[in-house]
């Protein structure tokens, strides 16, 4: 069983069950899956670009990313629907967990001039979405082996109803999340 879901089960939901009152256990917000995604819009000219950040990925995460696709044309980009324009992955269960630990206690330490995640970055119904700017942060990156610098967008999603629970539920997990 993974340290974070120890922590979640014997720390994280009593508290959270004291702080806001509920009667129930399956009443306690929990985290349910983590999405990382790349969206490389390069890949429209050279299809090896695409190649490599499937393959960071799949570093990061533990698992093979998909290829994500483009639903609509915009020719101003000279986009066509159906171009291979990034990769994703879905995480649950214990890689979940594994990746929020790394996140937290390895990675977000190596980013430069960090002070803490904006509490800002709630969607309205607990779910947290952050980005980073370059791949590099995560220790499973060699620099000598990247071809290029790619961000990610890294969305945690809750069963919290509302900001305050899921800021709540993602402190208790560690996440160094800045006061509003």
């Amino acid at each position: 069983m993974p340290r974070l879901k120890d922590k979640y089960t014997a720390d994280v939901l009593p508290q959270l069950m004291k702080d806001f009152g509920y009667k129930s256990v399956m009443q306690a917000p929990k985290l349910v899956k983590i999405v990382v995604s790349m969206g490389v819009g390069q890949a429209i000219q050279d299809s090896k670009i695409l190649d490599g950040a499937v393959t960071d990925l799949t570093k990061i995460a533990g698992q093979k990313p998909i290829v994500t696709k483009a639903k609509k044309s915009i020719s101003n980009f000279k986009l066509r629907a159906g171009y291979r324009v990034g990769c994703m992955v879905t995480l649950r269960g214990a890689m979940m967990y594994e990746f929020l630990d790394r996140l937290a206690n390895m990675v977000l330490p190596r980013v430069r001039d960090f002070n803490g995640l904006s509490a800002d970055a709630f969607d309205g119904r607990g779910n947290f979405g952050m980005g980073l700017k370059e791949q590099l942060v995560f220790p499973e990156i060699e620099y000598d082996k990247i071809d290029r610098i790619r961000g990610m967008n890294i969305v945690m999603v809750t069963t919290a109803k509302s900001d305050e629970e899921g800021r709540a539920l993602l402190k208790g997990l560690g996440l160094p999340l800045r006061e509003a």
